[in-house]
């Protein structure tokens, strides 16, 4: 039932309240790595050259990567040079130098309805969350009244397939399975296929992520979308990367890779809550650009939240 728009505008404040702390939660580790540096740096000192350098080094071990730590310090150092600077303001001024930086990729994932099924392939390395990402985008997806498929394409690996299988059931989404070992492009037809005819809004299908294997990989991935475009051949709608925050700079190498192989479109960064080194979404976002549609600070369902620059800016800098 559509509540009133004064009771919209009373609940969406401590709804909003309440993602922005679960993420400052979730970004504990990085918060305080990055914070307590700062204050170790700036207590008491004035703004000289060591300081600066000691805040670059700093920055670049949080893994922002040595471009945007150059570009921060910059920042911090304008008209303020030889003069005294507060933790508090150097943190104030990293928290907007982030979000300038991460506001150009702040994109929500959307299904769009013109395109039915929107047809989205979720890629990246194994281990990164894809599978568990898939299943609580599919929660969201029906709790907002749409309808959704899963495809276990990930057929190499039993768990992949079973784990699925269990997100469908508590989603209440119907699963396409084969046995292991099957061939994933088969299967990425019948369900393109299968979504089509009973009109379903999202198709998500999983995708293997032997990523030790470049070219066996590379074909299998593009078997797969050459396949599903003898249905749709505008298909994939959406191809989402998956990238675990723990791997840091190896983050960066999957996000080429991937992009290369199968064109993402977008990016969801998992187990935030479980690092140092949430930095690296900056180091991605500065080097390529791609939207970054939500990232996952814990183990439930809404511990995946849409990605907000700003929060992400002041969760990460302790501002």
């Amino acid at each position: 039932m559509r509540v009133s728009e004064t009771e919209d505008e009373n609940t969406e404040a401590p709804e909003k309240k309440s993602l922005f702390k679960r993420m400052k939660e979730g970004l504990t580790r990085s918060t305080r790595a990055m914070s307590d540096g700062v204050t170790g740096i700036f207590t008491r000192r004035k703004l000289d050259g060591e300081t600066l350098q000691d805040l670059e080094d700093l920055l670049v071990t949080s893994d922002l990567g040595l471009d945007v730590a150059v570009e921060i310090t910059e920042a911090v150092a304008k008209d303020r040079y030889d003069k005294e600077v507060s933790p508090e303001e150097v943190r104030t001024i990293l928290a907007e130098e982030v979000a300038r930086i991460l506001k150009p990729v702040e994109y929500p994932f959307r299904v769009d309805a013109a395109k039915k099924p929107f047809i989205t392939l979720v890629v990246g390395v194994n281990g990164a969350g894809k599978t568990t990402t898939i299943g609580k985008i599919a929660s969201k997806t029906k709790a907002e009244g749409k309808s959704v498929m899963l495809a276990a394409g990930d057929t190499f690996r039993a768990a992949a397939i079973e784990q699925l299988a269990v997100w469908g059931e508590r989603v209440g989404a119907p699963v396409v399975t084969t046995k292991v070992g099957g061939d994933s492009a088969g299967l990425a037809y019948e369900a393109v296929e299968r979504a089509q005819q009973e009109g379903t809004d999202l198709l998500m299908i999983d995708t293997a992520g032997r990523l030790q294997n470049k070219t066996d990989l590379m074909a299998e991935l593009e078997k797969v979308i050459r396949v599903i475009r003898k249905l749709d051949e505008t298909a994939p709608h959406a191809t989402l990367l998956v990238i675990d925050a723990t791997t840091g700079q190896n983050a960066l190498n999957q996000v080429e890779v991937f992009t290369k192989i199968a064109g993402v479109t977008g990016l969801v960064m998992t187990k935030l809550d479980g690092t140092a080194r949430g930095g690296i979404l900056v180091a991605i976002a500065r080097k390529y650009g791609l939207p970054v549609h939500m990232i996952g600070v814990g183990e439930g369902i809404d511990d995946l939240q849409g990605f907000s620059a700003e929060g992400f800016a002041k969760a990460l800098t302790g501002a």
